[in-house]
């Protein structure tokens, strides 16, 4: 995918501008920009992942794109795990949630997407968005290990605490058929 194929899985969020935002799992930062371009210049994005060469990247293609990288910050950190960050207008998780397994957790030190999610939640304002994308599977391989179809997404959301996701958009893939994305809320309290 390029960046036009980004933004156009994330544009019919109607996503407000500005804001406090997190990409989880931003790799490189394809999804990150797209946010950007969607929430502008005056939003602040923090952009965490584990790999600090992927996030000196992103923050390269940041500057270049946007002229600056001011209102971007990158966190080298495993965003499974607790992180400082301020209360967040929105988030998204883009390709990231297929690394955790489904279900409850078993007390395992493994955390399950249904964990991931609970922690994602605790970071979000009431009213907060959270935007998924995902492969359109319930089953994967080595590369992708558990993604989600929109159906089980469906059932996993409500579960975590966030309301009935909306499906935004679909794109093909050569990898595992499809990509969709979609948006939930935190409830307001």
């Amino acid at each position: 995918m390029r960046h036009p194929d980004h933004v156009s899985l994330l544009q019919p969020a109607q996503l407000p501008l500005g804001g406090a935002w997190a990409d989880f799992g931003a790799g490189s930062g394809a999804f990150t920009l797209a946010l950007r371009e969607l929430v502008g210049p005056e939003a602040h994005i923090y952009a965490v992942d584990r790999d600090t060469a992927r996030l000196r990247d992103l923050q390269r293609d940041f500057a270049a794109r946007f002229g600056s990288a001011l209102n971007l910050q990158v966190v080298s950190a495993d965003f499974a795990s607790p992180l400082d960050l301020p209360p967040l207008d929105g988030a998204i998780l883009a390709n990231s949630l297929h690394y955790f397994p489904g279900g409850s957790s078993t007390g395992s030190e493994r955390l399950t997407k249904l964990d991931v999610l609970l922690r994602i939640r605790s970071y979000l304002k009431p009213g907060g968005a959270l935007l998924l994308v995902e492969y359109n599977v319930d089953s994967g391989n080595i590369w992708v290990p558990h993604p989600l179809s929109f159906d089980t997404w469906r059932t996993l959301a409500p579960q975590a605490g966030f309301s009935e996701p909306r499906l935004l958009a679909t794109h093909p893939s050569n990898f595992l058929r499809q990509f969709f994305s979609a948006i939930c809320y935190r409830p307001e309290d």
